[in-house]
């Protein structure tokens, strides 16, 4: 998929842990996994919007676009 998801990274920089991102966003720490291994097909805003204001982020810092193939459209 051509979007890619930095959240990791983020993290990394914040020096926090992916648990406590959950519990302060209010996500469980499976769907904030799945985020970050970019196995979702999209997140709400309020999800991303709680996300920067922990991390003290832009979207973009948390997302990025690479030139790939797209995966298959459901059918």
């Amino acid at each position: 998929m051509p979007i890619v998801v930095t959240l990791d990274v983020m993290l990394a920089r914040r020096k926090m842990r992916s648990r406590e991102l959950a519990e302060r966003v209010g996500i469980t720490e499976a769907n904030l996994s799945l985020l970050k291994s970019g196995k979702v097909r999209g997140v709400r805003f309020d999800t991303l919007s709680r996300i920067c204001e922990v991390l003290q982020c832009q979207p973009g810092d948390l997302l990025a676009w690479e030139p790939g193939p797209e995966p298959p459209e459901d059918t």
